[in-house]
């Protein structure tokens, strides 16, 4: 008998929510059962030493993009999520009345609970609130406060924790875990069977784009995803007829100047990192693409951004020699060597990256992404007429970018 495929949640997750929608779909395509497991996040949270709150911990510039992503996110399934001025709040009795409700019945209340937070705007932890949504399914909502459900909601989330499951949406089938609704592309290609495009990541008709669209690609070598993003972009704004601007920054100063850890893959729990360093080597079997994490990290990546601004073809070969090739591309010699093999004229560039407009280039790089709301690399700076400009951050938005780009109309 085939395993099931495990799905973990909580209400409190607006991606949860995404992934509650399409599960059912991607499991029925490839022949699996789906096991809806109720958690609690902060439950997780604390089992792996991270804070209640992640939000806390996020600069202003992650939280605007953060909540811009899951407006996004929604539109892109065909719903129109907000976040609550009071998120996140305590899902604990929601979740206790997920688990009172019997099975057959237990989807359709997680889905209620989903909207009401999700859509309607409503709160999950008034009492009233919870009794109408129960009363609805024919659930008693006294049982909230039974102590064999508190166990079990406690159960159920030691359980997941054991796992190794540190955060949701989880799934797992077999020896196969991920983690992030937006993963959905790397549980299929794990799993074989039906594909899914990670440059289209909906369906249906998309009106013509509005106009010229011009993308700036804010990267350091520093980032393994700006690597992956690095393989992608280019053919991503060709195919829709984008100009394509690259913008090599310095990563660890913008850090610096939003109040973001220098390296974040060393402030993360065990898991967590371990999670990373599998979800590059995932997305690159996505993508098709080659990766080795290199021995020498964090990267220095001054003299090897200045030589991407004087010459933006040499930013390929870096890209393969720091994350391919595991060369060590802070060091003159090398980089010159890198440079030299690629058919480009290694020591020229070298000092002409040292001129002064160079620098003042890669300073101004760094402002300006600042200054547009970028948290952190790759970001996608989406400029079309009539709009404001649309930051996207992450590789794994790159999709998003393509359905931005080929006409669909996300919001800010």
């Amino acid at each position: 008998m085939t395993a099931p495929l495990r799905f973990y949640y909580d209400v409190v997750c607006p991606y949860a929510y995404l992934a509650s929608l399409q599960i059912d779909g991607f499991a029925a395509a490839r022949g699996l059962v789906v096991d809806r497991r109720p958690v609690l996040l902060g439950g997780l949270l604390r089992s792996f030493g991270a804070a209640d709150d992640p939000n806390r911990e996020m600069s202003r510039a992650r939280a605007r993009l953060t909540h811009a992503d899951i407006r996004r996110q929604g539109a892109l399934h065909g719903r129109q999520l907000a976040v609550p001025a009071a998120h996140p709040r305590r899902t604990v009795d929601a979740m206790r009345l997920i688990v009172a409700t019997p099975e057959v019945r237990r989807t359709a209340v997680a889905r209620a609970l989903f909207e009401a937070y999700w859509e309607q705007g409503r709160d999950v932890t008034d009492r009233q609130v919870l009794a109408a949504i129960a009363s609805a399914h024919d659930v008693d909502p006294a049982t909230i406060d039974a102590p064999e459900i508190k166990a079990e909601l406690r159960a159920r989330t030691d359980e997941a924790a054991a796992a190794g499951v540190f955060g949701v949406p989880t799934f797992i089938h077999g020896d196969t875990r991920v983690w992030g609704q937006d993963r959905l592309v790397v549980l299929a290609h794990a799993l074989g069977g039906p594909r899914i495009d990670p440059l289209r990541p909906v369906s249906g008709t998309w009106p013509p784009p509005v106009g010229p669209m011009r993308v700036q690609f804010f990267h350091d070598f520093a980032s393994p995803f700006s690597y992956l993003a690095a393989t992608q972009v280019a053919d991503v704004c060709a195919r829709a007829g984008a100009t394509l601007e690259p913008m090599p920054m310095l990563l660890g100063a913008l850090f610096r100047d939003i109040g973001t850890a220098d390296v974040p893959l060393f402030e993360m729990h065990a898991a967590k990192q371990a999670w990373v360093r599998r979800d590059l080597d995932d997305w690159a079997a996505v993508w098709g693409v080659p990766v080795r994490f290199p021995t020498r990290f964090p990267i220095r990546t001054v003299l090897p951004l200045r030589v991407a601004i004087a010459e933006p073809a040499a930013a390929a070969p870096i890209y393969r020699a720091a994350w391919v090739l595991d060369e060590a591309i802070a060091e003159p010699d090398v980089l010159a060597r890198v440079l030299d093999e690629a058919g480009l004229p290694g020591r020229a560039l070298i000092e002409r990256a040292a001129a002064d407009d160079v620098k003042a280039t890669l300073r101004h790089n760094t402002e300006h992404a600042r200054e547009l709301g970028v948290c952190g690399a790759p970001c996608f700076v989406v400029h079309c007429p009539g709009r404001s400009p649309a930051v996207l951050w992450g590789q794994d938005r790159i999709g998003m970018l393509a359905a931005m780009l080929t006409g669909f109309d996300l919001p800010d």
